[in-house]
């Protein structure tokens, strides 16, 4: 039985190392993608059993992407083949090229995703109600699939009535790409979108990105979290967990790293403090957070502990290259505890 469900584009990442994709001459591949990140963090570090629901075209990059997602142990019964056309004139699998910066040059991604597998899903295409009955605890979704096209947005809100329809609990990222609305009423539809999904979620993961006006368009200083969450949950009042990272960026190689969240029952929580953390890989440190703090919270851990949990997964996560979470539980759980960078023998 899966423990979770994620639905998400998984893309393929090519990244140039310390170098510069202008400049690149080799690439390292890994798998990727928002919503299938927190899939594969649960599986591999917290050792859940979940599941990616996608679409990719079946030809050789598709079928790497399989294989990379096999390897990260998400269960992949729930991905929809289409047919290569033989040049992705009609259908395609997503690239994403990505720089993880350094200094004062920051990360930088260069998607080449358009017209892919996973961005014609439509309404219907997935048979929710037979997934859903097979008895998984959590469902999770983004943003980034529903700002993939006009229909992944409506498949997105498909998926999670129905998943509330069997008593699962749902959550929800905003996880906003600029990239991803420029043509398509840029970040105020994003906005509209997003309230729109977070509205049947039990848990928003990002819930800062829902004040302001549009996703992005405020800083929020640590001082004014709290209140900012408190305006967050005023606009989904059927959420029972609102839940941030919090970052700022002297440089691209250290961060300072933090968490908050809110509760109807707790209130604000804040999460462990980190600053002057050092990193080699950011991307997919926002998706580690939300797989640790679905995990807490599965396991009823308060949410205190659930942002612990978070906090340190995805700290762990930008220590390492590429998307995905290389750490383990007993890692997590260790710098949790005040653990060091000491060496271990």
């Amino acid at each position: 039985m899966t423990d979770v469900i994620a639905l998400g584009e998984v893309m393929l990442r090519l990244d140039p190392g310390e170098g510069r994709i202008r400049t690149a001459r080799t690439f390292q591949v890994w798998e990727g993608g928002g919503e299938y990140n927190v899939a594969r963090g649960l599986r591999r570090c917290f050792g859940l059993r979940t599941a990616i629901a996608t679409a990719l075209t079946d030809n050789a990059v598709g079928r790497l992407v399989e294989d990379l997602i096999l390897q990260g142990g998400v269960d992949t019964a729930h991905i929809r083949w289409t047919p290569d056309d033989g040049i992705g004139r009609t259908t395609r699998n997503g690239l994403n090229f990505v720089e993880r910066g350094y200094g004062i040059r920051g990360a930088l991604g260069v998607s080449d995703r358009a017209h892919t597998a996973v961005s014609q899903l439509g309404k219907g295409d997935v048979d929710w109600d037979t997934l859903f009955a097979t008895g998984p605890r959590w469902f999770h979704t983004g943003g980034i699939f529903a700002g993939l096209s006009d229909s992944t947005a409506d498949v997105a809100e498909e998926a999670m009535t129905t998943a509330r329809r069997h008593g699962v609990t749902v959550s929800y990222d905003p996880n906003y790409r600029p990239s991803l609305w420029a043509d398509r009423g840029g970040p105020q539809r994003a906005r509209e979108t997003d309230l729109r999904l977070a509205g049947h979620a039990d848990v928003v993961v990002g819930a800062l990105a829902l004040t302001g006006e549009h996703p992005g368009a405020t800083h929020t200083a640590a001082d004014e979290v709290p209140d900012a969450l408190s305006a967050a949950a005023g606009l989904v009042p059927q959420a029972k967990v609102l839940a941030t990272t919090l970052r700022e960026v002297p440089s691209a190689g250290v961060n300072d790293w933090s968490s908050a969240a809110w509760s109807a029952e707790t209130g604000f929580v804040p999460g462990p403090r980190m600053p002057g953390l050092h990193i080699l890989d950011r991307i997919g440190s926002g998706d580690a957070f939300a797989a640790g703090l679905i995990y807490g919270l599965l396991t009823g851990a308060s949410l205190e502990h659930a942002l612990a949990y978070g906090t340190a997964h995805g700290a762990l996560t930008m220590t390492t290259p590429g998307d995905v979470s290389m750490a383990t539980l007993a890692e997590v759980e260790a710098l949790i505890a005040g653990g060091s960078a000491a060496v271990r023998r």
